[in-house]
């Protein structure tokens, strides 16, 4: 962990959710190979499932963007079946019970909300998915609000940040993520970046400019607590 006496205690902190609070290959990649089967039984896709690591390469990205990789030059009705079969087979997946938060997590977000920190999602994903992993983890009840691209439409990190700031009027807030959106998003809106580096498809080129950067989620609570 690097060094963090410098950092100043926040009202708030904002995580991103794939990668920094989920494991999000626990359900997508099932859902990724069934939804390419799917696609191929209906006529919408030919040839081979893109190679993993081109989807996990993408996560943190807007979803035009992760299918502008996935599926270059896919026609827009494919797309819109991929969005909507890739959303509901990790929906499904949750609720089997096969997903999984980050270890440390739920111990670190209860006690950083138990401080009275202000807690927030926000995350580039599709809102039912983010909404999902909130309500199945049954992480609710410590978040005062919960913001996705998909929900409020941003082109960018960086404008759903700026629009979660305002609506809750804070002035001082900590971005925690493990990609350059999350980055960019905290920096551009003038507020400390904690990068996440623990996820197995993480890249820690991805964080240059953070503050510090983590190697496990509950580090958190001990940069709070020596904080200014």
């Amino acid at each position: 962990m690097t060094d963090a006496t410098a950092l100043k205690r926040p009202q708030a902190m904002m995580f991103d959710m794939d990668g920094t609070l989920f494991e999000t290959e626990t359900v997508l990649l099932p859902a990724y190979h069934n939804t390419f089967e799917i696609l191929r039984e209906e006529g919408l896709y030919h040839g081979e499932t893109p190679p993993d690591e081109i989807i996990l390469g993408c996560l943190g990205m807007l979803l035009e963007d992760i299918w502008a990789r996935v599926m270059p030059g896919a026609e827009p009705r494919t797309i819109a079946r991929a969005n909507q079969l890739l959303l509901d087979l990790q929906l499904d997946g949750m609720r089997a019970g096969t997903s999984r938060l980050y270890p440390h997590v739920m111990e670190t977000l209860t006690y950083l909300h138990e401080q009275g920190v202000r807690l927030f999602i926000a995350s580039n994903g599709l809102e039912g998915y983010v909404k999902g992993i909130v309500e199945v983890h049954e992480i609710g009840s410590l978040l005062e609000g919960v913001y996705s691209a998909g929900e409020y439409q941003t082109a960018s990190k960086v404008d759903l940040v700026g629009l979660l700031l305002d609506n809750h009027t804070i002035d001082s807030a900590w971005m925690v993520g493990d990609r350059s959106s999350d980055v960019e998003a905290g920096l551009k809106n003038g507020q400390t970046v904690i990068g996440c580096n623990y996820a197995d498809f993480g890249d820690t080129s991805e964080l240059e400019g953070a503050d510090v950067i983590i190697t496990s989620f509950d580090q958190l609570r001990q940069l709070y607590d020596e904080a200014r």
